[in-house]
């Protein structure tokens, strides 16, 4: 399928920035983002949203707690665990509040955000052990989450979607919470430039195979680090007994191959897994939840299945 056309315009306006990767700051391209952000209406309106900071391994861990509207104050609700996106160098949880207000609504779920440490200030594994404390953190306080402590979910978009999966590992191999979903959205999943799509979109789709190096680089002390099984969860020596697994890809996105790739992987070991291509579409396509209706129905899409394999349990 073609690219959808409503984002030739976003793509052009992005090329006009002309980001110079090799002289790109952090903190310069955290502002950027932040004023890139597609403007949005009024947002999703929510039972609740709290702001709140918990332990985490380098002293308080700032999360964000959304309950969705419409459901009785006893219902135990599903709880989803959600790691932003934005190559472990930037995103907050202001970056993906519509993202988050989104998949708590559509599934009908209690969503805790987390504002891991970013990279380069905190290497690799700072973020990912922030990740799964607040993972345990949300597992042990469902009780007071009013959620089902049968149905945790992991998820997280792009880096997210990779703390999600290395999260889920951990918890396998620490003996940690009993994940019941993950739900990894255009995953960063290998540490490999070379698949059929990085060489396919290696630019000219807002996320190119140059930025991706230079994320990489950020987030690992040394790039050997990259062969770590919690850096790149598809080379772990066994994914038996990881949770099931929802994992949506987008055609035009250098990720799109290790992400099914991971897909397949965990299928061979006897993980359920659906893997979903979402074609026409771009890497972060999330964020266009207002401004690209095909967007839009890949982002319903997605919360369906995740509620459908939450229902019944």
């Amino acid at each position: 399928m073609a690219l959808d056309p409503d984002y030739q315009p976003i793509i052009d306006e992005m090329a006009l920035a002309q980001l110079d990767v090799e002289a790109v700051r952090p903190a310069e391209l955290r502002e950027l983002m932040k004023a890139a952000r597609p403007v949005t209406s009024e947002p999703r309106a929510m039972a609740s949203v709290e702001n709140c900071a918990i332990d985490g391994p380098a002293g308080p861990l700032p999360v964000r707690i959304y309950r969705p509207t419409g459901h009785e104050a006893d219902a135990l609700l599903p709880l989803i665990v959600f790691f932003h996106g934005g190559g472990w160098v930037i995103g907050d949880l202001d970056t993906h509040d519509p993202v988050c207000r989104t998949l708590s609504t559509l599934t009908g779920s209690v969503l805790v955000s987390v504002d891991y440490r970013l990279s380069p200030e905190s290497k690799f594994p700072a973020a990912l052990e922030d990740c799964y404390a607040a993972t345990e953190w949300a597992a042990s306080s469902t009780g007071e989450l009013g959620a089902d402590p049968r149905r945790i979910v992991v998820a997280g978009d792009s880096a997210g979607g990779n703390l999600a999966a290395a999260v889920a590992l951990m918890a396998l191999d620490r003996g940690g919470p009993a994940l019941h979903h993950q739900l990894l959205i255009y995953p960063v999943i290998e540490h490999d430039f070379d698949t059929v799509s990085y060489r396919e979109f290696a630019q000219g789709y807002l996320l190119g195979r140059e930025m991706m190096i230079w994320f990489w680089g950020q987030y690992l002390e040394r790039p050997e680090h990259g062969k770590n099984p919690l850096a790149a969860p598809i080379r772990a020596d066994s994914h038996v007994g990881l949770p099931a697994a929802t994992i949506v890809t987008a055609e035009f996105d250098p990720l799109r191959d290790e992400g099914e790739s991971y897909g397949r992987r965990l299928i061979e070991s006897g993980v359920e897994v659906e893997i979903v291509r979402e074609a026409g579409q771009i890497h972060g396509f999330f964020a266009f939840e207002e401004i690209v209706p095909s967007a839009n129905r890949a982002i319903i899409a997605t919360c369906e299945r995740l509620r459908e394999a939450l229902q019944g349990d």
